[in-house]
């Protein structure tokens, strides 16, 4: 969105071309053991990106968990208006938690997401560089057990 200056950006994983009807396909690896979750945004992202930067639209979605599957296995295409309405909505959400500088986790209590940035704001973690996206990087000093 211009107008509220949010840029989506990410990095698909694969995009197979299918030549019938000149269109792709967007495969999504996981390496991981455990199933992306139903409510996921990541290939609501990819969608809008294919359909606002690629030539060709998306008439195939899937995932494919390396750990365990032979072949990826299909998602059902979003309707991507619906998609860019959620995905805005959530940026916008995101850009006010910046500019406000509040931000709230969703899991009550310990959250395994939060506990990297918690380190770093102790100061338990060496910053290192910045990232091609202009993010920060650090090293967490993890002490031994």
């Amino acid at each position: 969105s211009e107008e509220d200056n949010i840029i989506l950006c990410g990095k698909i994983d694969w995009l197979e071309y299918i030549p019938e009807d000149d269109s792709v396909h967007i495969i999504d690896f996981k390496t991981g053991k455990h199933e992306e979750d139903s409510d996921s945004l990541q290939l609501l992202i990819y969608c809008l990106l294919v359909a606002n930067c690629q030539n060709r639209q998306a008439s195939r979605l899937s995932y494919w968990y390396l750990a365990k599957d032979d072949a990826p296995r299909a998602v059902e295409l979003p309707d991507l208006k619906e998609a860019q309405k959620r995905i805005l909505e959530i940026g916008k959400k995101i850009a006010l938690a910046r500019k406000i500088n509040h931000f709230e986790c969703r899991q009550k209590g310990s959250c395994s997401n939060c506990l990297p940035f918690e380190m770093v704001l102790a100061g338990h973690a060496e910053h290192v560089g910045v990232s091609d996206y202009n993010q920060d990087i650090y090293v967490l000093n993890i002490p031994s057990s």
